[in-house]
């Protein structure tokens, strides 16, 4: 069995450790340190919660015991995709360097860029930092990297995801060639290998589990899932949420709940606590205090659930978390991984549940084909009373088609009366070759009376609109002046007569 003692790292680093409460290395602690220490660089391949924040500080530590910063120049730099992994990092920095005098600074977001100048302008032996936040501070002169020693790359595939890589290959040109270079990862994407292939020098590999794999004590499952209808998708599965945890029972002391969007992580929180279940978000959009207050109440323990997006998957290193539920299956294969990864740490065991809706179905095929394992399929607690509702609906329109059923022979076994079953029905309708003399006649009589009305040239062929007659004459200005036109407007004196066609005024008396 390997000891730390036998890895050849600083007595005032091994008594850290040993305080710590740790007395032997993991596989990928085994395989890095040595290698670091020797100044070579360094590619670790290896599953979330095997210590690989620890291959790098402890041999970081023992290279950097010799010499002194100068200000603005951080002697090492360590790269990590989110505030919260950086966070982790820092923290193992100071249970593991606390018996020495280096000294470090954190540049993540969300924090006063004064506060963090003040203490690069000390100098610092090392930075930590995300990769956005480095480059502020290098944009605005307050931070050179020629006097980088050693750089570190944590979570890569992650920076991949997050598009960190173009920042990664300009701070790296920013850095001396002469840098040792250590590449930590859970994954190896293609797009990886070759920033590897790029700057890294002959490296030494360690790949201490299969690519892509979780660990052998977390227990995963898939609930499979169809809603009743489409419209109550998204309550029904916040109540089978709910009923997974009921299922689980004490089993389930305090659990990470993954969503796939930052809408839904602040949703299944709030419906949680409706519910009486303690419960918070976390996510990229709040804001860095509230985000640490809640990350530092989960691992105090004082938080039972906590609902996060994938900003959090690298970052939580909670070594009691008994549950991971997925809420929604992960859209990029390699997230499940580092889902899952946040339960079973340390050597514990730790359970995975993943819910799956039709739409998901491709997805969790492309995590079954990484991992290259079938991962079982389990019972939904809200299954048997959905099966019930289901039966009762059945049953229901059984019933329903027997008592129409057995109508419909009473029906057609009510006696016929003896008249209509003895004589033949009479056809309401004449037949057609009585119909047509009829028709004929008609035809004649009215060709009769159009030929004897007069005609008119102005005669239209369309109806009056209910108001006169079929076919009613139009009678225009052509043929006939109207009598008031004709009228003289001329004053009349008392000698003059009226006119004939004048009304006569007669005085009331």
């Amino acid at each position: 069995m390997t000891t730390f003692a036998e890895l050849g790292l600083d007595p005032k680093v091994l008594s850290a450790v040993s305080d710590a409460g740790y007395t032997a290395p993991t596989p990928i602690q085994a395989g890095a340190i040595p290698p670091a220490l020797e100044g070579r660089d360094v590619l670790g391949i290896a599953q979330t919660g095997t210590g690989k924040t620890a291959s790098f500080v402890l041999p970081m530590i023992t290279l950097l015991g010799r010499g002194r910063a100068r200000a603005r120049m951080p002697r090492s730099l360590v790269l990590a995709p989110t505030r919260e992994l950086a966070a982790q990092c820092a923290e193992n920095f100071d249970i593991y360097a606390k018996k020495t005098k280096l000294t470090k600074a954190l540049l993540i977001g969300g924090v006063s860029f004064k506060e963090q100048d003040a203490l690069i302008d000390k100098g610092v032996d090392v930075l930590i930092a995300t990769p956005g936040r480095l480059l502020d501070h290098f944009e605005r002169g307050k931070l050179l990297l020629t006097g980088v020693q050693i750089m570190v790359v944590d979570e890569a595939d992650r920076m991949l995801d997050m598009g960190f890589i173009p920042d990664i290959e300009r701070i790296f040109q920013l850095t001396p060639f002469t840098r040792q270079t250590l590449f930590f990862s859970a994954t190896m994407a293609p797009e990886i290998e070759r920033v590897t292939n790029t700057f890294l020098s002959a490296p030494a590999k360690i790949e201490v589990a299969r690519r892509a794999s979780a660990a052998e004590n977390i227990e995963q499952a898939v609930i499979c899932y169809t809603a009743s209808r489409k419209d109550r998708q998204a309550k029904e599965k916040r109540e089978l949420l709910r009923a997974l945890i009921e299922r689980e029972g004490e089993g389930c002391k305090n659990a990470i709940i993954f969503c796939n969007r930052k809408t839904e992580v602040d949703i299944v929180a709030k419906s949680l606590k409706a519910h009486g279940y303690d419960a918070a978000p976390i996510h990229g959009d709040l804001d860095q205090s509230q985000r640490t207050r809640t990350l530092e109440s989960f691992r105090d323990g004082k938080l039972r659930f906590l609902i996060a997006s994938d900003v959090a998957a690298r970052g939580l290193d909670v070594p009691a978390v008994s549950h991971v539920f997925n809420y929604d299956v992960p859209s990029h294969a390699e997230d499940y991984v580092h889902r899952i990864g946040r339960t079973g740490r340390a050597g514990r065991d730790g359970k995975a549940l993943t819910i799956c809706v039709p739409y998901d179905e491709k997805w969790l095929t492309a995590i079954e084909d990484l991992v290259e394992k079938k991962i079982p399929r389990v019972e939904s607690p809200l299954k048997s009373g959905s099966e019930d509702r289901g039966n009762r609906s059945r049953r229901n329109k059984r019933h329903e088609g027997d008592a129409e059923a057995a109508a419909a022979p009473a029906v057609q076994a009510a006696p016929e009366s003896p008249e209509r079953s003895e004589e033949p029905r009479e056809s309401a309708r004449p037949p057609r070759n009585e119909r047509r003399p009829e028709r004929s006649e008609r035809t004649e009589r009215s060709e009769s009376q159009d030929r004897n009305k007069p005609q008119s040239r102005h005669q239209s062929p369309r109806r009056s609109g209910g108001r006169g007659h079929r076919d009613e004459p139009v009678v225009g200005m052509g043929d006939h002046m109207p009598a008031f036109l004709l009228r003289s407007f001329k004053p009349r004196t008392e000698a003059e007569p009226a006119a004939a066609d004048e009304p006569v005024e007669q005085n009331a008396e």
